[in-house]
């Protein structure tokens, strides 16, 4: 590994340290219930480590579908083994394909205008 590399490692390592810390902190002010630091350590430390895995299937999944980039699909098949995340994936996949499809009507509708417009003149 680089030094850019290793440089980059330990910058995401800490954002999702910070990260975490700060949703355990929202869960004590929530939910009355104290973290000790090693707690956030060490739920910090699986997550990077479980992201570091899903980063590694994805890449695997592009590369095994001879393509350089990570699609949808690669996204939900890192998630079949949970259920939840899978349904969230699943949900987030149809909200983002339904504004895609209603932004590509607002376009050919303005398009349309235009050259209805156009065609007047």
């Amino acid at each position: 590994m680089s030094v850019d590399e290793d440089e980059t490692r330990q910058r995401l390592k800490a954002a999702v340290h910070y990260a975490v810390g700060r949703m355990c902190q929202r869960m004590t002010e929530d939910h009355r219930r104290d973290f000790s630091r090693q707690v956030v350590a060490a739920i910090a430390e699986t997550t990077f480590r479980q992201c570091d895995i899903f980063a590694k299937d994805l890449e695997a999944f592009a590369r095994h579908a001879k393509r350089s980039t990570v699609s949808s699909e690669d996204v939900k098949l890192v998630a079949r083994r949970s259920t939840a995340l899978s349904i969230y994936i699943q949900n987030k996949s149809e909200e983002l394909n339904q504004e895609q499809r209603d932004l590509k009507k607002k376009n050919t509708g303005k398009r349309r205008s235009r050259d209805t417009e156009e065609s007047r003149e």
